[in-house]
């Protein structure tokens, strides 16, 4: 039977409660069960990532992964978006299992874009990927637009529930960002969680993404996940203006993007972590003083981000 990594475990049951023991129970059997299904053999460790087991396996002699997440709506659209992309800027999905919230899919390196030491080199290679991904999206797949309303609500609970240092204009700024570009956004597919971690050096191509959520709209909105990613890297700049427009500059010319637009929904997703910080934590700061650093600095970078050049 197969063995799931303690940590994986650990976080499910933290964030999922009994939901996540309950599924972890069944999750041994359900990789055991796939792996017969698809003819694979186990062919290295169990890693994982945020919401799902990676199983490296063997296929007729072919390396490939078998990944299983924890059933959530943000995992449904996943493979839909491999599909539409048929390994152009992704990894290739080979099999697909809806119910079960699996799939079998092309095997790459387990080292990320986020190791790379050149920070205008990751946000090259990501503008590129962003800009090679964005085709039309498929019917079915949730459209960002859709979300705009929930979007300004949210945002004004949490101004007016939590406490913090955001000015007025940093947060109409938000909304104004939702009321105009949030409303009316293209059909055009997106990673919708494109950060250097989830890009992985590749053979087949240089580097592929993987992780999508799959969703259909504004190919700047990721630039603003992209630079909300690399909080951590920009906290230790000399001149946080100067690099965080850095960002924004290389970007935009490799995604072939409209500055201004890159810049607003940056400064959209500062705002936006800024609150989930205050309510929720992070992955890399549950608590504490760690996550009092992180949530100040995202309040400075949206603040910052809230100024035209």
């Amino acid at each position: 039977m197969t063995a799931i990594p303690g940590e994986f475990a650990r976080g499910t049951i933290e964030r999922e409660g009994q939901a996540g023991q309950a599924w972890l129970a069944e999750l041994p059997g359900i990789v055991d069960d796939l792996l017969e299904r698809w003819a694979c053999v186990p062919d290295g460790e169990v890693t994982h990532g945020g919401v799902g087991v990676v199983v490296p396996v063997r296929r007729d002699g072919e390396p490939a992964v078998l990944k299983v997440s924890f059933p959530h709506p943000g995992n449904v659209h996943e493979p839909d978006a491999y599909v539409a992309w048929a390994g152009r800027g992704a990894v290739v999905l080979h099999e697909r299992d809806d119910e079960r919230f699996a799939m079998l899919l092309e095997r790459v390196s387990t080292s990320t874009l986020a190791e790379l030491e050149d920070g205008d080199e990751v946000v090259a290679v990501a503008g590129r990927l962003n800009r090679r991904l964005a085709i039309p999206a498929p019917p079915g797949l949730p459209r960002l637009r859709e979300q705009a309303g929930a979007w300004e609500e949210q945002l004004g609970r949490d101004a007016e529930e939590l406490p913090h240092a955001l000015p007025r204009r940093v947060l109409d700024a938000a909304v104004a960002t939702v009321r105009e570009l949030g409303r009316a956004q293209p059909d055009t597919l997106v990673h919708g969680d494109l950060h250097a971690g989830n890009i992985l050096r590749a053979d087949r191509e240089p580097w592929l993404a993987v992780d999508p959520k799959g969703c259909a709209g504004d190919p700047a909105y990721d630039g603003g996940t992209l630079l909300k990613s690399r909080a951590l890297a920009l906290v230790q700049a000399d001149d946080l203006h100067k690099a965080v427009h850095r960002v924004l500059d290389v970007f935009a010319e490799t995604a072939e993007l409209d500055r201004e637009r890159v810049r607003r929904w940056a400064q959209f997703h500062a705002v936006q972590s800024a609150y989930w910080g205050r309510r929720h934590g992070f992955r890399v700061a549950r608590g504490g003083t760690r996550l009092d650093l992180l949530t100040r600095f995202l309040d400075h970078l949206a603040e910052l981000l809230t100024e035209r050049p």
